[in-house]
């Protein structure tokens, strides 16, 4: 586990009851409550993922996105982001040093089954979007 980790305090999770989304959001969870959120990039987060295909999701691909809702916290020069997916039976959190203003480097801790890490890129384009990359697909964070 990270270093840090054992430090920071994440809120549970909220569940929402799922309304239609609009072609133009599809393959996102619903934003909580930091939308409009601009001084920081902590707070609640949707996030989305593809380019694995997750053997607990009957008919899952590694081309289909998964999605759920996510957390992000900071401690220094380290970024945290805590997150969900399969309405929130799958977990997962992404352990990331600041490289530079806008960049993130890091790694994927798969916290269902820890065995799965992998190396993870991401660029926080601004305080509503994080764009990442692992090895097999996206990993990515919008409010």
């Amino acid at each position: 586990m990270p270093r840090h980790f054992h430090r920071l305090e994440f809120p549970p999770v909220s569940r929402r009851r799922r309304t239609p989304t609009p072609p133009r959001r599809r393959g996102w969870g619903r934003t909580q409550s930091d939308r409009d959120r601009n001084d920081t990039i902590e707070g609640s987060w949707s996030n989305r993922w593809n380019g694995g295909a997750d053997p607990t999701i009957p008919g899952d691909s590694k081309d289909k996105w998964k999605s759920g809702w996510g957390e992000v916290k900071t401690a220094g020069e380290r970024v945290y982001l805590l997150f969900d997916w399969h309405n929130g039976v799958r977990k997962g959190l992404i352990d990331a040093r600041r490289q530079g203003a806008k960049g993130l480097v890091g790694k994927y801790i798969n916290l269902t089954d820890p065995e799965i890490v992998r190396p993870w890129v991401g660029l926080i384009v601004s305080n509503q979007r994080i764009d990442g990359k692992w090895p097999g697909g996206r990993l990515d964070f919008r409010r």
